[in-house]
C-alpha cells in the first residue's frame, strides 16, 4: 500500500483521487488570467468614464459663458425698454406723431348726464428735431419736497402758524417774482 490514498476508505478516498497530487500551474493560469483581465477592463472603463466626465466639463463652461453672454445681452435690451418707456421718451414719440395732451377728461355718468368740461385740445409747436435727442427741461417734472427748518418751539413766536409742508417748485416762484425759472439737466 503505497500513500495516504490506500488508508482512506469509502467517500474520503473518492474525494483524494478527485485532487491532484502534484504542484501544477495549469490551474493558477486561468485565475492569473481572468484577474488581469479584470484590472484591464476596470482601467478601460475608468479611462472612458474620466474622458467623458472631461468633455461634460467642458460643455458646462461654454454653457455658462453663454448663459452670461445672453443675461449681459438681456440687460441691455431692458435698458433700452425703460429708456423708450421714460415719460419724456413716451412724449416726445407722440408729439413727432403729431399727437397732443388731452387735458381734462369729461366723464358719461350711467344716468346719463356728463360730468366735466369736454373741450378740444389745443395744438401745442411742433418739436424741431435738435430738441429730441436733449434731456427734458428739470421744470416739467415734479420739484422735490425739501424739509424747511423750523426754530426750537422757545424762539418761534406763538401766533405765527407753521406750514405743514411747503412746497413750492421753481417755476411757481419764478412766475411770482417775474424772474425766469432755473433750469437744470437730468433725466
Amino acid at each position: 500500500m503505497s500513500g495516504p490514498a490506500k488508508q482512506l476508505k469509502g467517500r474520503a478516498a473518492r474525494l483524494a483521487r478527485l485532487m491532484p497530487s502534484g504542484a501544477s500551474s495549469a490551474a493558477r493560469t486561468p485565475f492569473v488570467l481572468l484577474v488581469v483581465l479584470l484590472l484591464g477592463g476596470g482601467l478601460i472603463t475608468l479611462l472612458l468614464l474620466n474622458s467623458s466626465l472631461n468633455e461634460g466639463s467642458f460643455q458646462l463652461s461654454e454653457l455658462k459663458k453663454r448663459t452670461t453672454d445672453l443675461t449681459d445681452q438681456e440687460q441691455a435690451l431692458q435698458r433700452d425698454v425703460d429708456d423708450l418707456s421714460a415719460p419724456y421718451a413716451l412724449e416726445r414719440r407722440a408729439r413727432r406723431l403729431g399727437m397732443v395732451p388731452g387735458g381734462s377728461p369729461a366723464f358719461l355718468n350711467p344716468d346719463g348726464t356728463v360730468s366735466g368740461s369736454p373741450h378740444e385740445a389745443e395744438a401745442l409747436p411742433p418739436v424741431q428735431p435738435s430738441v429730441m435727442g436733449a434731456a427734458p427741461p428739470a421744470a416739467r417734472w415734479p420739484a422735490p419736497v425739501l424739509p424747511v427748518p423750523v426754530a426750537p418751539p422757545a424762539s418761534r413766536p406763538a401766533a405765527a402758524p407753521v406750514p405743514a409742508s411747503p412746497s413750492v417748485s421753481p417755476s411757481a416762484s419764478a412766475q411770482t417774482s417775474g424772474k425766469p425759472a432755473p433750469t437744470t439737466s437730468g433725466r
